[in-house]
């Protein structure tokens, strides 16, 4: 696959699953603009540029509708008009429904599905001029059911329902919406969990059927295939990329059939 020439905007660009997508969409010709709302993210596109990427960054609070705006006119200045956006800016702060106030709340959900939005509606308007493009958006398998941190949960579950709705209404000029929903991804932020518990990744594991949790660059490659014309038919997907949660219970099927699967 190759976006030689297509200028690709990742949000969230300086995270684990960020830095892969920045190599990957670079190794296949892409212009990036590297979004993130952490001052580092210039030294991470000072590398990129280092390892021959054409790069550029904004440092820019997504849950602020005026800041995107005026952050995505600017690198298209630089870099060209978006042709696919990656909504992969993501956190959660609030690991059950009881440590969750309305402040955190509001966090949470604006962090993330408004922070979305904001960025679709900041790039729409230069892909209907030009007829064409690709939203990709990450969500998580913590929106098909409840893992824990339910305002991320609700969040991520109000991402699927947008894409669906954006795929309905941009169809006819030519734009795909998809989204991805990983399930763990072995990213820095596991590295303070394993810390605490040496053996976290490892009970992890026994959820998942393939027997391994996801890698960044997994989600990566689900994310290129969207983002390509090799999926010029497929618009309104929620494609789980988590080594197979989603397909079923797995702990509770060997323990009901007293089988090791």
């Amino acid at each position: 696959m190759t976006f030689s020439g297509k200028t690709v905007a990742i949000t969230g660009a300086d995270g684990g699953i960020g830095q892969a997508l920045c190599r990957y969409f670079g190794a296949a010709g892409a212009k990036l603009a590297a979004i993130d709302q952490r001052p580092v993210v210039e030294g991470f596109v000072e590398q990129l540029r280092a390892e021959g990427f054409t790069a550029e960054f904004a440092v820019v609070d997504i849950g602020d509708a005026e800041s995107v705006a005026e952050s995505f006119q600017a690198l298209a200045g630089k870099l060209g008009a978006i042709d696919v956006l990656i909504n992969n800016a993501g956190f959660s702060k609030h690991p059950t429904f009881a440590r969750t106030d309305p402040a955190g709340w509001r966090g949470d959900v604006n962090g993330n599905l408004n922070g979305a939005y904001n960025c679709a509606h900041a790039v729409l308007p230069g892909m209907i001029d030009k007829r064409g493009g690709a939203i990709v958006n990450v969500g998580s398998v913590n929106g098909l059911a409840a893992l824990g941190d339910p305002a991320y949960s609700a969040a991520k579950a109000g991402m699927i329902s947008m894409t669906r709705s954006l795929a309905l209404e941009y169809g006819r000029f030519g734009i795909r919406v998809n989204i991805v929903l990983p399930g763990t991804v072995r990213t820095p932020i596991w590295n303070e969990r394993v810390q605490k518990d040496p053996d976290v990744l490892a009970t992890l594991v026994r959820w998942y059927p393939l027997a391994r949790i996801v890698e960044p660059v997994d989600v990566a490659r689900a994310i290129g295939f969207l983002a390509s014309d090799n999926a010029a038919a497929i618009t309104g997907v929620a494609l789980p990329v988590d080594c197979g949660l989603s397909a079923g219970n797995i702990v509770m099927a060997r323990e009901l059939t007293l089988e090791d699967f």
